[in-house]
């Protein structure tokens, strides 16, 4: 018995010694009837630049060409609407990710213009605004300050040439960068 005792005591200072110590930074105290207690503390958080893009499509469909689109030298498409939020100024960039279309033939004999190059789409941010040739560079499309919501569409110009824009199916990939420098 009397080890166990020993025992006990040593335990019991050992739990004493190691105990966890509270760092008070601050305090209060109050007493009597309706006694409160207030002390004050605070709060901090850093905001970084925070952009969000939103497109209404992922994907435009061009608009086929006619006979009279040919003769034309063009025709038009309405792109997607292209939304931005942002707590800080912004810009919108835009490029095309090679320097020709993807082209897949589509009839025997005629092969697709596997050289369409990327600035035979043309856009713009105004139906009947300039048009400006896609290239493989980033370009300013639209700039702007903090704001929940921005919204520009895209238009598209899709230039043709008799002799040279043979059948066949035709892809670009375009990009948009969001930067809030």
């Amino acid at each position: 018995m009397r080890k166990l005792r020993g025992l006990g005591v040593t335990l019991a200072a050992v739990i004493g010694l190691s105990a966890p110590t509270v760092d008070a930074h601050a305090q209060c105290s109050a007493t009597g009837n309706g006694a409160t207690c207030n002390e004050p503390g605070s709060v901090t958080m850093t905001a970084g630049r925070v952009v969000r893009l939103q497109m209404s499509a992922g994907s435009t469909a061009l608009t086929a060409p006619t006979p009279a689109d040919f003769d034309a030298g063009s025709n038009s498409t309405t792109g997607p609407t292209l939304t931005v939020s942002a707590n800080a100024p912004w810009t919108l960039h835009l490029r095309s990710s090679g320097t020709f279309w993807a082209a897949t033939n589509t009839s025997p004999g005629a092969p697709a213009r596997a050289t369409k190059p990327a600035g035979d789409l043309r856009w713009s941010t105004a139906s009947n605004g300039v048009f400006s040739a896609l290239t493989n560079g980033d370009v300013n499309l639209v700039t702007g300050g903090a704001t929940a919501s921005s919204a520009t569409t895209l238009y598209f110009q899709t230039l043709y040439d008799w002799a040279l824009d043979t059948p066949g199916n035709y892809s670009l990939t375009i990009v948009l960068t969001l930067t809030a420098p």
